[in-house]
């Protein structure tokens, strides 16, 4: 009875149970284990491959990059950028300057421009003002007529300020904060109009001429005033050139001055190093100079013909044009055809090129190799002033 229960039970639980098909089963256990083996194998292959391209990259002569296979992530390579040809004006100078470079630095820039009447009011003051492109132009100590017009000096910071003014009984060498402040006598009987007082590259010492005589009986002296030191010392020149107007390189090296019929070069110590060629009592002539590059080889100034006015020993900042100090050939500007009235030369070798443009005027930023950086119109509150100097 027991055995025949037992039966039936077994029977009724045989008929629920679904059957397995075990040759289904081995099949989708072999493709899995095909594709395990397949995704395996591809990997292995890309792993040769790319071991394969590096190898031959590596033997390949001319470099050039082995095609990846289409399902590997795209690599762009970025190649190097060419380098920038410098802008080739119509007019570049036909004869590079001296020292220039052949490449534009980014970091070059206009620096602080400082400006005066340009001509004679009547009034007895006025205010030295400054600018850079950018900003607005800012106003500055009061000057004396005699100093801005003849003899004013901006250290090569834009810090301070020298300048010569009259008591009545002698001729003062003063100095100042741009903005007025600290404002000091530093020396007296100071030649306010023929040598022009000037500040060292490192603006602690100025160049100057006393005119009281001297021990010689001589008409006066050139000496260079430590002008920041508490004793005021002074290294006094051995010779006195017959020159006026004098200007300070920035490498230290160089001051030149102008002289009876054109430009030369002193060192530091008064001893003459060479002249500018080009000048002569029948040809051309310049009572004018306005800056001096940094390694004394390029001198903006105004040039005239013998034959017409030269002008006077009072100095006059406007220029007509740029020379080379060893040959004396003219190096053209970018102008684009307007009239030059100023140029500075700034530390770096690039120029700062005033024009006349239109009613008013235009500063450009000139590269040392002559070639133009930028251009700014300058305000017209500045229109009749001239620049007296460049800063950094």
């Amino acid at each position: 009875m027991n055995d025949e229960r037992l039966r039936l039970d077994l029977t009724d639980l045989a008929d629920e149970v679904t059957v397995v098909d075990l040759r289904d089963r081995t099949l989708r256990t072999s493709r899995r284990l095909g594709i395990q083996r397949a995704v395996a194998t591809s990997a292995a292959a890309l792993v040769l491959v790319a071991a394969a391209a590096g190898t031959a990259l590596a033997i390949r002569p001319n470099g050039s990059p082995v095609p990846l296979p289409a399902d590997t992530p795209s690599v762009t390579a970025t190649p190097s950028p060419s380098p920038t040809p410098t802008p080739s004006p119509s007019n570049t100078p036909s004869t590079p300057p001296s020292g220039g470079s052949s490449a534009i630095s980014p970091t070059v820039a206009i620096g602080r421009l400082f400006y005066g009447p340009a001509e004679v009011t009547g009034a007895k003051t006025a205010n030295l003002r400054s600018w850079r492109p950018g900003d607005n132009p800012a106003q500055l100590l009061a000057l004396p007529d005699l100093a801005w017009k003849g003899n004013v000096s901006v250290s090569s910071d834009g810090r301070r300020v020298a300048w010569v003014d009259s008591d009545g009984s002698s001729n003062n060498l003063f100095v100042a904060n741009a903005d007025g402040s600290d404002r000091r006598k530093v020396r007296s009987d100071v030649d306010p109009y023929c040598v022009t007082t000037v500040w060292s590259p490192d603006g602690r010492q100025l160049l100057f001429r006393e005119t009281k005589p001297n021990a010689a009986g001589g008409p006066g002296r050139y000496g260079v005033l430590e002008a920041l030191s508490t004793g005021k010392g002074v290294r006094w020149w051995t010779t006195e050139p017959e020159a006026c107007h004098a200007l300070w390189s920035a490498d230290g090296q160089t001051i030149a001055l102008n002289t009876d019929a054109g430009v030369a070069l002193y060192g530091t110590d008064g001893t003459t190093k060479r002249v500018v060629p080009g000048f002569s009592p029948d040809g051309w002539r310049s009572n004018d100079i306005a800056s001096l590059s940094p390694d004394g080889s390029r001198i903006a100034l105004l040039r005239k013909k013998a034959a017409g006015d030269a002008g006077d020993v009072a100095r006059d900042l406007r220029v007509n044009v740029v020379l080379d100090t060893r040959t004396g050939k003219e190096i053209r500007l970018p102008l684009g055809g307007r009239e030059l009235r100023q140029v500075y030369f700034q530390t770096d070798g690039s120029m700062v090129v005033r024009v006349r443009d239109g009613s008013g005027h235009a500063v450009l930023l000139v590269h040392a190799n002559g070639s133009k950086i930028s251009e700014t119109a300058e305000p017209a509150s500045l229109k009749d002033m001239q620049i007296l100097a460049v800063a950094g």
